[in-house]
């Protein structure tokens, strides 16, 4: 059935990402990334209490580092409205931050409550995402080339063409060498794996595939925005030390275990917003420019898959008269 257009929450949550961006941004290069970080913390708490939702964090930050966060359990959001599922990363590339370098983004998502999976002691997950063009042609357990020929075939390349994000890990040796030698080409990033993720999906991006195992939070993050750009992300729970293992096989949660896009966030009902904090080709970070700061911003619509490109003007001087936030 038709339906009027709906109240767009990824209109609102953009606000908030933009707040986290510009508080962050004066850390950009200065080697502190928990000042970056619980800068950025602190304007998205502030943002979430001016909003309408009853919101809960269920994807929060700081369990693995022990950094700032928005913890688990958080309330957001003024208690009335829509009952949600609240995901975050202040700042997703801490590091990135702390030493000025491209693709610092933060981000939020939302999505119905109960829908987003709960990743529990889960640190680590392999992950394989590919845009709409090639989301029913790969498995997370064939073989690189098999998953890059199939890619370069739905999106009418050769593997040569293809662009593969992955982090620059260690654990990464052996799925580098399987990407070189099927002949595509990489982009190897030390941080950032949303951001990585959205590449993959985004149609101005150069990347064609993310592969490779990083954060579990970040994963289900993701998938909000891969879910809105209708791609698929496939993912398995890859704990990567005992402690970690030992703890998901006591919650009873199947390693083995395949999880997609739609069991990652299971609504359609999904928004996502995510603001560049350092300048990168993906989502050019803050620039100040006289008593204005220009903020880029990327925001989707789950239900409609409707994507936004967003390019804020900020006047500095009046935001620091009325705003409780520290820019």
């Amino acid at each position: 059935m038709a339906e009027a257009p709906q109240r767009n929450l990824a209109l609102d949550i953009v606000r908030i990402t933009e707040a986290a961006a510009l508080a962050s941004a004066r850390w950009l290069g200065r080697g502190d990334k928990e000042a970056g970080d619980g800068a950025a913390v602190d304007a998205m708490r502030i943002s979430f209490a001016s909003l309408r939702i009853d919101g809960v964090v269920v994807i929060g930050e700081g369990a693995k580092d022990k950094a700032p966060m928005l913890f688990n359990g958080e309330k957001v959001g003024k208690g009335e409205g829509p009952s949600l599922d609240v995901a975050v990363d202040p700042v997703e590339g801490t590091n990135l931050l702390a030493y000025g370098r491209p693709n610092a983004i933060s981000v939020v998502a939302v999505a119905p409550r109960g829908s987003m999976f709960d990743p529990g002691p889960s640190f680590y997950m392999q992950k394989l995402v590919v845009p709409h063009e090639a989301r029913d042609v790969v498995d997370l357990d064939a073989p690189v080339r098999d998953n890059l020929a199939n890619v370069a075939r739905a999106m009418g390349k050769s593997i040569q063409d293809l662009v593969v994000f992955v982090l620059d890990k260690p654990r990464h040796e052996r799925l580098i060498a399987e990407i070189r030698a099927a002949g595509a080409r990489i982009q190897l990033q030390t941080d950032g794996d949303v951001a990585g993720a959205l590449m993959a999906v985004d149609p101005r991006s150069e990347v064609d595939v993310m592969m490779g195992t990083g954060g579990t939070p970040e994963g289900v993050l993701a998938a909000c925005a891969v879910k809105g750009m209708g791609g698929q992300i496939l993912t398995r729970l890859d704990p990567q030390s005992y402690v970690e293992k030992e703890a998901i096989n006591e919650r009873g949660i199947d390693l083995r275990e395949v999880m997609g896009v739609n069991d990652l966030v299971r609504s359609d009902d999904c928004f996502f917003a995510a603001t560049g904090i350092s300048g990168g080709d993906f989502l050019r970070g803050v620039r100040y420019s006289g008593q204005h700061a220009v903020t880029h911003s990327l925001v989707l619509r789950g239900k409609t898959g409707t994507l936004r490109y967003v390019e804020s003007y900020h006047n500095m001087e009046r935001l620091s008269k009325i705003s409780a936030v520290q820019y």
